[in-house]
């Protein structure tokens, strides 16, 4: 196949709690003042993303998927997956707070939904001032049946909150409570699953006077307590790959570019991608250049060896799976 890097057409959801950052910081093409995310990759039923440029411009990722198959997915994840796309790529904008939520793990989500669970991590780039964020229970709170009885009076004694900034990095395993804070763009990655359970949703109406719907049994069911808040203690290196999660189902590095780089995948049976959170670059694969700036993402094929940049001052995610780390099992088809 040919390899260059992959831009896709971003897919714009409008939400409740959505605003205009997409549209005024990340470029995204919207008139409207309550888009909450841009899913960047997708394999969704429903939501396939579609090739933007180069040689497959028009070209869906499934068409990809099944015309190229370990090319350009890696030959393990097409063991893995076959010819469906692992992961869901997006930016989210919280003008307003998420709804209180939480996933299930791959064994629920698969009984449940046949789908797979949902683990997720966000990279936080930007904040207004005391934005926050909520992540898992409060300490000494150990029972799950809590969260049937959540309203305005008892919310902020149950969950755990932590204040965010610029460049927080944080692991979301399915199971966790979670919500992103009002004032927070971020970038998430996140298993290829639109399972969500809500569990409180701020008691907020939408134009018909109607409250979302909750998912309090399943919720229950779902949530487990975690040692940690999941903050990545990461230090960041110029022109190297900087850790921020290795897990099973997707591991996420941070790169400060500032020359020109060159990163060897020679050795690495995956395709990766990058988000590009602050700053431009070029992006040079064989003979070809792809320019990207804060909010844009880009697909490299697994068939690619070597990827150069050139940056002034950019900070890139690298996203890929490795192979070594998956421990989870095929759902049907």
């Amino acid at each position: 196949m040919k390899t260059y890097p992959i831009k896709f057409a971003p897919i714009l959801k409008e939400k409740i709690w959505g605003g205009e950052k997409l549209h005024t910081l990340l470029h995204k093409k919207s008139k409207s003042t309550n888009v909450g995310e841009s899913w960047e990759i997708s394999g969704v039923k429903g939501n396939i993303s579609k090739i933007i440029n180069g040689e497959y411009q028009g070209k869906t990722l499934n068409e990809m998927l099944a015309l190229h198959k370990a090319s350009f997915l890696g030959t393990k994840n097409l063991e893995m997956f076959g010819e469906n796309f692992p992961l869901l790529i997006k930016f989210l904008d919280a003008n307003s707070n998420l709804s209180v939520q939480v996933h299930p793990d791959d064994e629920m989500a698969k009984r449940n939904h046949n789908s797979f669970g949902k683990t997720e991590m966000w990279y936080i780039m930007d904040s207004d001032e005391n934005a926050e964020i909520v992540l898992g229970l409060k300490e000494g709170i150990n029972n799950p049946q809590i969260l049937r009885d959540i309203n305005a009076q008892n919310v902020a004694s149950v969950f755990n909150t932590e204040k965010v900034a610029k460049g927080d990095s944080y692991f979301i395993p399915a199971g966790k409570i979670h919500a992103i804070g009002a004032g927070v763009l971020a970038a998430e990655i996140q298993q290829t699953s639109d399972v969500t359970y809500r569990v409180y949703d701020w008691d907020r109406e939408d134009a018909d006077g109607n409250k979302r719907e909750l998912h309090k049994d399943l919720a229950e069911k779902a949530t487990k307590n975690f040692p940690t808040n999941g903050k990545s203690n990461y230090r960041l290196k110029p022109n190297q790959s900087s850790n921020l999660v290795d897990c099973e189902y997707f591991t996420t590095n941070i790169i400060k570019v500032n020359a020109s780089l060159r990163k060897d995948y020679s050795d690495l049976d995956s395709f990766i991608i990058y988000m590009c959170v602050e700053g431009s670059v070029e992006i040079f694969l064989d003979d070809h250049k792809e320019f990207m700036t804060m909010g844009e993402t880009v697909l490299i094929p697994a068939i690619a060896k070597q990827v150069f940049m050139n940056a002034s001052d950019a900070k890139l995610l690298e996203i890929f799976i490795n192979p070594g780390t998956q421990k989870f099992q095929k759902i049907a088809s």
